[in-house]
């Protein structure tokens, strides 16, 4: 469930059932696009005065209202939109945790499937023609020079790939494992992963539950490329993650971080980790800790994304 950008054109939208509320919106959407905040808010309004259940609707008046500079009013619309669509699949309650109304969370499963099942078939290109993506290249390298200094074998029978995506960290490390099970929350992301023929197994579902499904020490490696970006607390996936390693297996990962202490929810509505929160999650799973180096998964508005590559082994 690799990341992607802040600046993706696809939106989610979800029909009010109303031709006319809907046409509104989308005439208000112009406007938005076009810097035309106030003229664009008095539409949206018009559309929800006709679908007061609009959750499209309430989740981008929200946006224009914080774009705005209308904090208090923002912070309504986005509670409206997710009242609208208990789901949450346009992420409002990521932006109530951004403006401070909401404690920092764990993210809506229907939002992130619906990011990434609207993004599927245009991921891949877009990752790496426009964001520079790295992730699987620094896993790759940094699970290998860690093989190298053990004097141990960069070969792995079965391999899990969380968030696997459409398959880029496979690629990655085709020709070093038998066998590759990915787990996506995305249907459409498995799909285009199954395309691949690099993967032995695939199912759809959230990381922390594909992994329980899993039999204890059934793997020598795990890998996350860009993945955990979209948890906010690692210890319940790191301890799945070590009870499926077999001793002396690997977990392998990236992530994003910052400067201070704990878990933030950045700008692009992802996760950031301080190293020092995941040097404590490594040591409380359980996990040896390997390798963990400053280094940038990708690229976000022209500039290299602060991030860390992370090397562990269950000993």
């Amino acid at each position: 469930m690799t990341s992607v950008g802040s600046s993706m054109p696809l939106r989610l939208f979800l029909t009010s059932g109303d031709l006319m509320a809907d046409r509104r919106f989308e005439f208000a959407r112009d406007l938005q696009l076009k810097g035309d905040l106030p003229a664009a808010a008095d539409l949206i309004e018009q559309a929800i005065e006709l679908a007061p259940n609009f959750t499209s609707a309430w989740f981008t008046l929200g946006e224009i209202r914080q774009q705005l500079g209308e904090r208090d009013k923002a912070i309504e619309a986005f509670r409206k939109a997710r009242d609208s669509d208990p789901e949450d699949q346009h992420g409002a309650g990521l932006h109530l945790m951004r403006l401070g109304d909401a404690q920092v969370a764990e993210m809506p499963k229907a939002y992130v499937q619906a990011l990434f099942d609207q993004y599927a078939p245009r991921f891949e290109h877009a990752l790496i023609n426009d964001l520079g993506y790295r992730a699987p290249a620094l896993i790759f390298k940094a699970v290998l020079a860690a093989r190298v200094t053990a004097k141990k074998p960069a070969f792995f029978k079965r391999t899990i790939d969380l968030g696997c995506g459409t398959g880029l960290a496979a690629a990655a490390f085709a020709q070093q494992v038998d066998h590759f099970i990915g787990i996506d929350l995305s249907p459409g992301m498995i799909k285009e992963a199954r395309a691949t023929n690099l993967y032995a197994e695939l199912e759809v579902a959230d990381m922390i539950e594909g992994l329980r499904t899993k039999s204890d020490g059934c793997a020598n490696l795990v890998v996350a490329a860009d993945a955990f970006v979209y948890l906010s607390d690692l210890a319940p996936v790191l301890t799945e993650a070590t009870r499926v390693l077999v001793s002396g297996g690997v977990l392998a990962f990236t992530l994003e971080t910052h400067d201070g202490t704990g878990i933030v929810l950045g700008e692009a509505l992802r996760y950031a980790h301080s190293a020092e929160y995941v040097r404590g999650a490594i040591a409380k799973a359980g996990l040896k800790l390997l390798t963990l180096e400053p280094a940038s998964p990708r690229n976000e508005n022209n500039e290299p994304v602060r991030g860390l590559v992370v090397v562990a082994e269950k000993t």
